[in-house]
């Protein structure tokens, strides 16, 4: 059978955070875990959208449970502030959906002095996830899911111009931080595994969705080619955000699977596992980049056994 969101499992009192969720995939991975009765923490950078999002949903489901938080992926400070306040509210955590991000801005630096894109889309979910590890750790089939692309197979690691201070180019760093999305979540799984961990490490990626992720950020021709020549090739974000809803609840999900549309080079379809790029996967490559971000971020993972 071809999953579907009808085949989401009641979610009755496991709680989530979704980054990203007041629009694209994050919105529509909340309201349909919502629907399922999950209790949903919209992780935003905006917090007004955040508010009208969770109105759209409440018009449809008035006994949503929602919460919205500010958080700012591409400042460091303002991630330890989201995760110092959900520890003081929250006993545990079950799944962390690390699916916001930005796409080919032109280059600007974070509020730490990182390159925006690898500080958004990798930096801050990486520290996020080692500062909310212990909330997971006590939660129930506790997850991590981490929002990829089929772009991580052109990516790299840019290790002597992490921030692009030498050769900037857009996509080919908005490629890096997808990668870099990919590499995390594999070595996550490796080191949970080592470690006897409870929680599950799973990489999914949306396909080809229309998302405003293509029009917010980039410029020129990019915007004009993601915006509006391919656009009417690409499916809704109910659509796209099957892979990570599929990672985030099917019962029969495995740590470090890569979850993905089963169409045609993965544009578009149903949930499946797909490949992940050898160099992805490259133990090497995790230890290094897992070092780094380590160095840039200050966040030390303690993986601990489950209960």
């Amino acid at each position: 059978m071809r999953w579907t969101v009808e085949r989401i499992p009641d979610q009755n009192k496991r709680v989530f955070v979704v980054t990203g969720a007041n629009s694209g995939l994050g919105l529509a991975t909340t309201r349909m875990l919502a629907r399922r009765r999950g209790h949903v923490i919209l992780a935003v950078r905006d917090e007004e959208k955040g508010r009208r999002a969770v109105v759209e949903i409440t018009a449809r489901q008035p006994d949503a449970v929602l919460e919205v938080r500010r958080l700012d992926l591409a400042d460091l400070d303002s991630v330890r502030a989201f995760a110092d306040r959900l520890r003081e509210d929250h006993a545990r955590l079950d799944v962390l959906v690390n699916n916001a991000g930005v796409m080919a801005p032109p280059r600007t630096l974070s509020a730490q002095g990182h390159e925006l894109q690898f500080a958004a889309n990798h930096l801050g979910h990486f520290a996020l996830t080692g500062l909310l590890l212990d909330l997971l750790t006590a939660g129930h089939d506790p997850r991590v899911v981490t929002v990829s692309s089929t772009n991580h197979r052109q990516g790299r690691i840019h290790f002597d111009d992490i921030t692009g201070e030498h050769g900037y180019k857009p996509m080919a760093f908005y490629n890096q931080s997808k990668f870099a999305n990919a590499v995390f979540g594999r070595e996550l799984h490796r080191r949970l595994t080592e470690a006897g961990s409870p929680v599950l490490s799973v990489l999914a990626h949306p396909g080809y969705t229309a998302t405003n992720l293509q029009t917010s950020s980039p410029s020129g021709l990019t915007k004009l080619l993601f915006g509006r020549v391919l656009a009417p090739l690409a499916q809704s974000p109910d659509q796209g955000a099957l892979p990570q809803l599929y990672a985030a609840t099917a019962p029969d999900v495995a740590g470090g699977q890569f979850i993905g549309p089963d169409g045609l080079a993965e544009l578009r379809g149903r949930p499946t596992t797909v490949r992940l790029s050898p160099a992805a996967a490259d133990a090497d490559t995790g230890r290094r980049l897992w070092q780094l971000s380590e160095q840039l971020t200050d966040v030390h993972f303690v993986f601990r056994p489950g209960p």
